[in-house]
Parts: C-alpha cells; sequence; structure tokens
C-alpha cells in the first residue's frame, strides 16, 4: 500500500493542498467545519503530515522517538542540590526511562528524539515527531488512541505503561497493583498499622489508579475498610503537592492516620517536609511510603520506604521492542510485565540496611 500525499487527503476532503497545508501549519487560518473535515481524511488515510515524508516511507532516519509529558520538578532540584552536590538526586522517573532508551539506542546504532507537549498539545506533538523517527515509544494517555492508531500504520508505535489500549501495538508495564499491595501488606502485617490513607494522582494516570487498586486489595484482605476513592487526589504528583496532601491529612478531622502512602516518590519527600515543619515524626508518629525508587528517595532523611520499579530498564525494552519491530513488522505484538520490588527504609519503621 503507498504512502498517503497530501494529494490525496485534498481529494478526499474535496479542497486544495494549500488548505490542507494551511490546517496543519495555521489551523486558526482555516474555518472549523473545514478544518475537521482535512483531519478526518487524513486520520481514514493515515496521512501523516511531516516536511521529512520521505524519511518517514524509507525508514531510514536513524532515529527513535520519545514521547512523554514534562515531568520536571522544581521542588525535586531543589532538594538534589543540597545533597552532596549528587546530579542523580534530582533524577525522576521520566529521566530514568530517558536514560534507559539512550543506552540502548546508541547500542543499536539509533539517535533519540524526545519531544513533550507544549502549547500545541498531543497532536502537534504527535506531526512533530512522527515524520523524523523510524519508530517511538508513548507514554500511556499522551497521545490520543485515535492518533496512535493512524501513525501506527506507518511507523512502529511501543506502550509505555498503563494498560494496554491497542492491541496491535507493542506494550510494556511494571506490576504496579502486586508493588503496592505488597507495601500496604508490609504496614499493615509487620508494623501492625491500621489507619491508612492513600494519596493518589488524577485519574487519567494509569499507574496512579493502579497502585490504588493495589492498596485496596491489601485493605480488603485484612478486613480494613477499602475506600473508594484516595484520601486525597492531586492533578501534579510534585514535592509541592505531596507537602498539601500532608497538610490537609494532618488538618482533617477525626483520627489522624498512622500510615501516607503516596501514588509516587516526589510527594511523598514533600511529605517528610511537611511533616517535620509540623512536628510530625516519622517514622515515630507517621509512617511515609512512595512509589519509583528514584534516586532521592534513598538521600532524604529518613530514607524513603518505596517500591522500586525498573524505569531504565522500562526504556531499554521500549527500545528493543522498537528495533525487532523494524525487523520484522509481521511478528505477534508483545505485551510485557517487568516485576517491581518493596525497599523498606526508616520511613516506615524500618531499620537502616546494613551498608555493603
Amino acid at each position: 500500500m503507498s504512502t498517503p500525499t497530501v494529494y490525496d487527503v485534498a481529494e478526499r476532503s474535496g479542497v486544495s493542498i494549500a488548505t490542507v497545508s494551511r490546517v496543519y501549519r495555521n489551523p486558526d487560518s482555516v474555518r472549523a467545519r473545514t478544518r475537521e473535515r482535512v483531519l478526518e481524511a487524513a486520520r481514514e488515510l493515515g496521512y501523516v503530515p511531516s516536511g521529512n515524508a520521505r524519511g518517514l516511507a524509507s525508514r531510514t532516519t536513524g532515529v527513535l522517538g520519545l514521547c512523554f509529558p514534562d515531568y520536571t520538578d522544581p521542588d525535586a532540584e531543589a532538594d538534589g542540590a543540597d545533597v552532596e552536590d549528587d546530579d542523580s538526586a534530582v533524577m525522576l522517573y521520566s529521566d530514568q526511562i530517558i536514560h534507559g532508551m539512550e543506552r540502548a539506542a546508541r547500542r543499536h546504532g539509533y539517535a533519540l528524539l524526545i519531544a513533550a507537549p507544549l502549547e500545541g498539545g498531543s497532536q502537534s506533538l504527535v506531526e512533530q515527531v512522527a515524520g523524523r523517527v523510524d519508530g517511538f515509544a508513548v507514554l500511556a494517555r499522551t497521545v490520543p488512541t485515535e492518533d496512535l492508531e493512524v501513525i501506527s500504520r506507518r511507523l512502529p508505535v511501543v506502550m509505555l505503561a498503563g494498560p494496554r489500549e491497542i492491541d496491535h501495538l507493542d506494550h510494556i508495564e511494571v506490576a504496579n497493583v502486586d508493588g503496592e499491595r505488597e507495601l500496604a501488606r508490609h504496614l499493615i502485617r509487620d508494623h501492625g498499622l491500621r489507619r491508612l490513607v492513600f494519596v493518589g494522582g488524577d485519574r487519567d494516570s494509569p499507574d496512579a489508579e493502579a497502585r490504588f487498586a493495589g492498596f485496596r486489595e491489601a485493605c480488603r484482605e485484612a478486613g480494613l475498610p477499602v475506600p473508594d476513592e484516595p484520601a486525597v487526589r492531586v492533578l501534579m504528583m510534585t514535592q509541592a503537592e505531596g507537602a498539601r496532601a500532608a497538610e490537609a491529612l494532618l488538618d482533617r478531622e477525626g483520627e489522624r492516620p498512622e500510615a501516607m502512602l503516596f501514588a509516587n516518590d516526589q510527594m511523598a519527600v514533600g511529605a517528610l517536609h511537611a511533616l517535620e515543619g509540623r512536628g510530625v515524626r516519622v517514622p515515630g508518629d507517621m509512617a511515609v511510603t512512595g512509589f519509583d525508587g528514584i534516586p532521592l528517595s534513598r538521600l532524604v532523611r529518613p530514607a524513603l520506604t518505596t517500591v522500586r520499579q525498573p524505569m531504565r530498564r522500562l526504556g531499554e525494552e521500549a527500545v528493543e521492542l522498537l528495533v525487532q519491530r523494524l525487523r520484522d513488522r509481521t511478528r505477534e505484538p508483545d505485551s510485557l510485565m517487568l516485576p517491581v520490588s518493596v525497599v523498606r527504609r526508616a520511613s516506615c519503621g524500618c531499620p537502616p540496611a546494613p551498608r555493603a
């Protein structure tokens, strides 16, 4: 099947080639009804707008792409600067995945192009990446499913994290449910804690929702109340939001919780600062846990109990799947589940691990 062109889109939508071009270069200059007609024709045809279409058709760019939201956290950068000038301390979830992809891409002779949604949103993200790479990895919910369907007709796409939404795409996730369930079990069984609360993310965050599901399973097994919703939800899982969530839980009426479980390490670190400011001892008065295993989790005081996920391996496996798909576009799609592990540290009341 030949690659659809701007001429095909113009013919299908009944407009001029110039109008199709304006839809992608300056969409506000085209009437909304016409713009939608052109975009619908492009989706139906599988047209990918790009000034580098020949590279897309021949798969000869030598570049792999990563579509990832901007997860920068200014508070994490500030903390990292205070910890023995250790640059690795500020590496967050996305940084670790990027590092893994870069390492694997170099091994296979590819460069890596990273794109994050800016003002143009996810549609412009797809447009700027799709024509410049041989294949790309995309974090779940970063790009609308319908756009991924179009792009995946022309080049390999690997989905990172979240449930598998498109059956014919390769997919990698980590055992979020298992990890959070084991962490909550540890607090309940080994520390005898009964009043546990979970601080989650936005409902559109598949990882955060999976971790909340694991928390609920542990509560159900232990005969504890099973919440329908996290005690607090945040839109951005940053240190600042974690601190605000901890403050809100302390100020909430009723009996104070014995443990706060956060959907990621960044929020948990922010909570540690807030609790210290309020005179709440961790772990004496309150246990605190996170999820991810970013370097900062072991450097804060008290060191953070967390669930370590293989973030760099996630990036490396994404490249391996893309390379395999480029070699054989007909093979069956893979769906990988990477294991996680509970890391017990001082913030839940466990003794420090002996130095190696």
